[in-house]
């Protein structure tokens, strides 16, 4: 089953070319893609999420203590009554999780595969706020919720784009704008890795981020490294039998050659090693420590609930992803389960899935228990 808004971005731009000729390469400006973000989340709720001690957020001030002062929350209210009245943004990251509604706007981007989606984050600005010229390793979406905010795109940047040294956030030594474009309710700017951005409240303004999560190669070899060692016997080990070595202490090329020889290890992960750690690394939630309180399930599992006419949800915090195999690989929250391929598929399509869908997947053994397991974790709520 496509995931929904497959064919096309929000706005109606075609995936295709989108895909083709902008995605992870240059900008892109739609105007009028999401309207009514709004009233899915007013400015006041926006602040009262940032006093949750289990919500991260972020208050940034172009001139604090020190330029783009950084300050995190949890907040209270007294925190908000001291604070200047402009230039200044407060940010609360994986929405997503904690507005139900935000599944919506999710869903509008599934041109994208679902295992790259990393979170919604969604600023306050006042006039004049924002976090200053900077650049990210990820993919954006930026969309106007209310108000107006300023969009300069900049140059490609890299690690060794000079930063300045006088603030807390990764600010731009220099920023040299390319494009400028203000952004009204609705409209949408995406803006791919390593290219300089910088928005500027234009009075006051509530912005929907929409981010993709891309391991670094550190990660990956770091990661993958990890779980081949875990492979590797102990008895293994650094060998020199019948070799001599120079009296003052020099390390020679043999020795070197030898550690390069215990690195083989690392040519030789097969498809199947790479595929569980990518399936393991991408499907695992933003916030593992914030356990998942699972509503409660009826002692039937799986079958009461379609017996009810019932369907299940996703958790909001829940991040799927499969891999074929026979049977294939679900990978759920970071953890594996053997499952059908064709309900692998369903359940990392859509988010929503209604009793007709789920009844056919009750006859058989294997298909139910991966129901009912996800079920138990939480992963799966009752609709």
């Amino acid at each position: 089953m496509p995931e929904r808004g497959a064919d096309q971005l929000p706005g109606g731009f075609s995936a295709r070319r989108f895909l083709r000729e902008y995605w992870q390469r240059k900008p892109l400006l739609l105007r009028g893609a999401l309207p009514g973000l709004e009233a899915l989340l007013p400015a006041d709720e926006l602040a009262g999420l940032a006093l949750e001690p289990e919500v991260e957020s972020r208050i940034v001030l172009e001139k604090g203590r020190k330029p783009w002062e950084l300050r995190r929350g949890p907040f209270t209210e007294d925190d908000f009554a001291h604070l200047p009245k402009s230039r200044w943004t407060l940010l609360v990251q994986a929405v997503d999780q904690w507005l139900p509604a935000a599944a919506d706007v999710r869903a509008r981007f599934g041109f994208l595969p679902g295992w790259r989606f990393d979170d919604i984050m969604v600023s306050y600005a006042t006039d004049g706020g924002g976090v200053g010229p900077h650049f990210d390793y990820y993919d954006v979406f930026l969309i106007q919720a209310s108000g107006r905010r300023r969009w300069r795109i900049g140059q490609h940047c890299d690690a060794d784009t000079p930063l300045r040294s006088d603030a807390e956030l990764r600010i731009l030594q220099r920023f040299d704008t390319q494009e400028e474009h203000v952004l009204e309710p609705g409209d949408m700017l995406y803006v791919p890795p390593g290219v300089a951005h910088w928005g500027i409240a234009e009075g006051e303004c509530m912005t929907w981020s929409v981010g993709f999560r891309a391991p670094s190669h550190a990660e990956i070899v770091q990661e993958i490294a990890a779980q081949v060692a875990e492979l590797i016997p102990e008895h293994r080990r650094f060998g020199d039998a019948g070799r001599s070595y120079p009296a003052d202490g020099r390390i020679p090329a043999q020795a070197i050659a030898e550690v390069r020889r215990a690195l083989d290890a690392l040519r030789g992960a097969d498809d199947a090693l790479l595929a569980d750690w990518l399936g393991r690394y991408m499907s695992a939630r933003k916030y593992p420590e914030l356990e998942i309180a699972p509503r409660r399930a009826p002692a039937g599992g799986m079958r009461a609930i379609v017996s009810a006419g019932r369907g299940v949800e996703r958790h909001p915090a829940s991040r799927f992803a499969w891999v074929e195999g026979d049977p294939a690989s679900l990978y759920v929250d970071g953890e594996c389960l053997p499952c059908p391929a064709a309900l692998a598929a369903l359940l990392c399509s859509d988010n929503v899935l209604d009793a007709a869908a789920l009844r056919p997947w009750l006859r058989a053994k294997a298909s139910r228990l991966v129901l009912d397991t996800l079920l138990v974790r939480g992963a799966l709520q009752r609709g």
